[in-house]
């Protein structure tokens, strides 16, 4: 659901970890730490994986050592903010063929970009060239859902009011959802590049908000290992 899934959609990035979305029920959690225990996996960090931790919404991190992935971090989830219920993001799961490992299971395009709206600045740049790679893929027979995700994902202007020309009966009905596609529909950069920034301000200050009462047990928590 990370920086590898964004390589699986052709939005290139360097990423030394791997991050997984799970289903949160013994005994899925189960087979996953018996998956750990094959790749030597500590945790690091806090908090310890269960059940709890995970549907509240925090991330469990593991260091591996075994031959071969020696330092690999795994980071897990379940509980994504923005995101749908793990269910229903796995009922949209792409479902990928590598040579030699076999099926991948990975964020539908949609959700990834869901998840990519943090509040840290590296995933800004992600998230707009994860939506590029799918318009530059695809734009030739597009269908009416993909036309509507680019309308209501994309984050370059000039890129954005070239869609509104395009599709601009679309654009107008989604204009309710998405203040930036009024002044693409007028050719306004400006205005799209302003209003592309009051989007971005106010979803990283979602995140914060979502964060911070998390931050603040995994503060208490640290405090209460330490003390011991």
């Amino acid at each position: 659901m990370g920086g590898q899934a964004c390589i699986l959609y052709g939005a290139a990035e360097f990423s030394r970890d791997i991050d997984l979305a799970v289903l949160a029920d013994e005994r899925n959690l189960s087979r996953l730490q018996m998956a750990l225990g094959e790749l030597n996996a500590a945790p690091v960090f806090v908090p310890p994986l269960s059940i709890d931790v995970l549907l509240r919404g925090h991330a469990c991190h593991f260091r591996c050592s075994a031959a071969g992935i020696e330092g690999l971090r795994i980071d897990v989830m379940s509980t994504l903010h923005g995101c749908e219920s793990f269910e229903k993001l796995w009922s949209r799961r792409r479902t990928l063929s590598l040579p030699g490992v076999g099926r991948v299971h990975v964020l539908a395009l949609k959700d990834l970009v869901q998840a990519k709206k943090t509040q840290r600045d590296k995933d800004w740049p992600m998230l707009r060239r994860l939506v590029e790679a799918d318009y530059y893929r695809r734009s030739s027979r597009p269908t009416r859902e993909r036309i509507a995700f680019w309308l209501r994902e994309v984050r370059t202007s000039d890129l954005l009011i070239a869609l509104c020309r395009r599709y601009a009966a679309t654009a107008r009905r989604l204009g309710a959802d998405r203040p930036a596609l009024l002044p693409a529909l007028r050719g306004d950069r400006a205005g799209v590049e302003r209003a592309l920034q009051a989007e971005q301000e106010r979803a990283r200050g979602s995140d914060r908000q979502y964060w911070a009462p998390l931050r603040a047990e995994l503060a208490h928590w640290r405090r209460t290992v330490s003390s011991r």
